[in-house]
């Protein structure tokens, strides 16, 4: 009797640990499914953000430009232009845009180098210091024990820019407007998320993201992936909406986004939705120095931002040394 009866039992413990690890592995899909994440001032399941994201830039897609005109009056584009003079972008850069369907990025880099090659005989060397960054202590540390290295010049190597978004309707209003422009060489189209790209690591010298991280559900993760697809030496630089430290310019400011940014959308975009959506998914955004510790966190070094218009965009910069 004693050997059957021992045979019962750990017949009992099998199908009790068994049925534990059922229940443990249960708990852990349940809580997978329910771990959460902004959307604007929405709290949603991960798993659906990237389609909402998705919807909403497909509406806004063909009264995107219109809508940045509209929204800051023009300003957009001063701080893009500015972006690209940071990036100070030479002959042979290898640029990877994400989150630039409709090419506004794409455009200035191969406008900016065109000139240079228009001017060959100005200096077009990067600066060893970078003016109105504020650079963290350790990195100026280290930006002074680094030097810089030119490489021989080669006459056949060009300078191109991928231009990657999520977003098919983007990059159909970009590929519309290359046409227009009548750009035929120098850019190409890519559909892939930021979070998980499909490309090689240490590809480019460059990697730009204006006005689009802060849709993505991990930021951690585009910003590790950028630096995947880097070369060492390469740079990873950010403009994003941010925040106006000033309290009564952050009172105007919010009074603003709220109640003329949405309105605008309707009027113009017949889209309040979308809209109201894209001021409250900049006040979910990490803050200046927050964002910087995110990408220093993921291996970045020389870790600096500059603000735009008192906080209200920043150019985030940092080298995968």
């Amino acid at each position: 009797m004693a050997a059957p009866m021992k045979v019962r039992r750990l017949l009992c413990a099998r199908k009790f640990n068994t049925f534990c690890r059922f229940m443990h592995s249960k708990q852990q899909n349940n809580e997978s499914q329910q771990k959460e994440t902004h959307f604007g001032f929405q709290n949603i399941p991960e798993n659906e953000k990237e389609d909402k994201v998705y919807e909403v830039f497909k509406n806004v897609a063909s009264s995107y430009d219109l809508m940045n005109d509209a929204m800051s009056a023009g300003v957009h584009r001063l701080w893009k232009d500015h972006f690209i003079r940071r990036l100070g972008p030479t002959p042979g850069t290898k640029l990877l845009d994400v989150a630039g369907g409709t090419g506004d990025i794409a455009f200035r880099f191969l406008k900016y180098i065109d000139n240079l090659n228009k001017n060959e005989s100005d200096d077009i060397s990067v600066p060893n210091h970078i003016d109105g960054f504020q650079l963290h202590q350790e990195d100026q540390d280290l930006s002074s024990s680094s030097s810089s290295s030119s490489d021989e010049e080669d006459n056949h190597v060009t300078h191109h820019v991928t231009v990657c978004d999520i977003n098919q309707e983007m990059l159909d209003v970009g590929r519309q407007k290359a046409e227009s422009y009548g750009i035929c060489s120098g850019m190409s189209w890519l559909k892939g998320n930021a979070e998980c790209l499909q490309l090689e690591d240490n590809q480019f010298d460059a990697y730009t993201i204006a006005f689009g991280i802060r849709n993505c559900t991990h930021v951690d993760k585009v910003v590790e992936e950028a630096y995947r697809v880097l070369k060492p030496g390469g740079r990873f630089m950010c403009l994003e909406f941010s925040e106006v430290k000033n309290p009564l310019l952050r009172s105007l400011y919010d009074n603003y986004s709220f109640q003329v940014i949405p309105v605008m959308g309707q009027v113009l975009a017949r889209d309040w939705k979308s809209y109201q959506y894209l001021v409250e998914s900049i006040r979910q955004f990490p803050n200046q120095e927050d964002f910087s510790d995110i990408i220093r966190n993921a291996g970045f070094r020389m870790v600096s931002y500059e603000n735009l218009t008192f906080g209200v965009a920043a150019i985030h910069s940092g080298f995968k040394l």
